[in-house]
């Protein structure tokens, strides 16, 4: 493992002492194993004690231009002598809330919000108060932050018959909210349309993420959501939190083509500050407007930081570079060569491996055969992705637990050394 100055083992200790399991809970490492992050520059990270990574987690995602992007931090700091939060409407949160309807399909009104898992979480109430209903429909493994109504379902192993009520993830979150929470197969579009069929008038709203953490859709999937939740005139979500302006400007409803009646974003647009929205028509969206809603209809979304100036000046700095010609096309030809060589370097070794998601957001299952549900996922090799993500770390790359996002900061040196270092471990794994 790198090594360890004495200062950033006390910073460890301390860490330990006075946080639980001395992390934010993003990250969970035993105490011999955890690091400090110092500093972040383009594609690279250091830890106190000086060792580099090249950054493949990028703060979990917000950071497609790579840290401390020069024309991202001028424009924040230009911002910072005009006040750092109002609570009031203010010029630049309008700016990007047209900027997110020129770009989405499913946009004609937004409301800001500070997190991802409370986009996820308000776009059901909205869905809820408009539709009149309470029950909800999400995906097996799928993510959708860390609500009662969402954080559930997601890493469980037990082989039940759909549908099934939500399992929790997390001690804490009621049985009253768990029972309201249906739960479908992610690329199993028989199925989930028989659920639907089933219970159409108890659905207040279906949630999906277009690509499912790591898991593209197949050929017919979305459009058959689509095409059955029109029929029913049921809310379709899109959580495009991940896919959002990094798969396509207008994210997965654009590389698709398919346009949901809501979605959720967050991380690229806030540039690596904390800024999130959920979007719709004006229909749905009306239910948060009080000058057109009975009291009995309001939903209030109330936030202290909702559309904080300075996180949304540096989502608006970060999507102008975002629209400059060959963004993504650079973008994908990065991750599509990443992708074949992580699997090519295991097969070539030996070890059964299944390169998995998009060419922006990607990683290996160890599996030989591609993973299409959930439950074909659970019968990789976990013991190996273990040792996997530990040998990676080891080397040089820092990923999250079971993603890479290659970005705009990647550059030909970082490709060609991460290559090196996919063959490192795979070598290393191999015995």
């Amino acid at each position: 493992m790198p090594k360890r100055t004495e200062k950033e083992k006390k910073l460890v200790e301390r860490a330990f002492k006075y946080m639980p399991g001395g992390s934010l809970g993003n990250v969970m490492m035993e105490q011999e194993e955890a690091f400090i992050i110092a500093r972040g520059k383009g594609s690279r990270v250091w830890d106190v004690s000086g060792n580099e990574y090249i950054d493949y987690m990028l703060g979990s995602g917000p950071q497609f231009l790579g840290h401390a992007h020069p024309e991202v931090v001028a424009a924040v700091k230009e911002a910072l002598d005009t006040g750092l939060t109002f609570f009031h409407t203010n010029e630049a949160c309008i700016k990007m809330a047209e900027e997110i309807v020129n770009a989405v399909p499913c946009a004609e009104q937004v409301r800001f919000t500070t997190s991802g898992s409370d986009a996820d979480f308000q776009a059901l109430r909205i869905a809820r108060a408009f539709r009149r209903r309470d029950k909800v429909l999400k995906f097996e493994g799928g993510y959708h932050g860390t609500s009662d109504h969402l954080w559930v379902s997601i890493t469980h192993k037990d082989n039940l018959e759909f549908p099934f009520a939500a399992i929790p993830e997390s001690a804490g979150i009621p049985k009253a909210v768990t029972d309201l929470t249906l739960v479908a197969p992610y690329n199993d579009l028989e199925t989930t349309t028989a659920i639907i069929e089933k219970h159409h008038d108890e659905l207040a709203a279906i949630i999906v993420e277009p690509v499912q953490r790591i898991i593209p859709p197949v050929p017919g999937f979305l459009e058959g959501l689509r095409e059955i939740t029109a029929h029913y005139k049921i809310p379709l979500i899109f959580d495009e939190v991940v896919t959002g302006f990094r798969m396509a400007y207008g994210g997965a409803q654009e590389h698709f083509n398919i346009t949901p009646d809501m979605a959720t974003y967050g991380k690229v647009i806030g540039g690596g500050m904390p800024l999130a929205a959920v979007v719709g028509s004006e229909e749905i969206m009306s239910v948060c407007n009080s000058f057109k809603t009975e009291k009995s209809d309001f939903v209030s979304m109330v936030g202290t930081l909702s559309g904080n100036p300075l996180a949304v000046i540096a989502g608006l700095a970060t999507l102008k570079i975002l629209k400059q010609p060959g963004t993504y096309e650079k973008v994908k030809a990065t991750g599509r060569k990443l992708m074949t060589a992580l699997e090519d370097a295991f097969r070539q070794v030996g070890i059964p491996a299944q390169a998995s998601g998009m060419e922006t957001c990607f990683d290996v299952y160890f599996i030989d055969h591609p993973v299409k549900t959930y439950r074909d996922a659970l019968r990789a090799d976990t013991g190996m992705l273990g040792k996997y993500k530990t040998a990676m770390r080891k080397h040089g790359i820092l990923k999250n637990s079971h993603k890479l996002y290659p970005s705009l900061c990647h550059t030909d040196e970082d490709v060609e050394q991460s290559i090196a270092i996919f063959k490192k471990v795979a070598e290393e794994l191999k015995g």
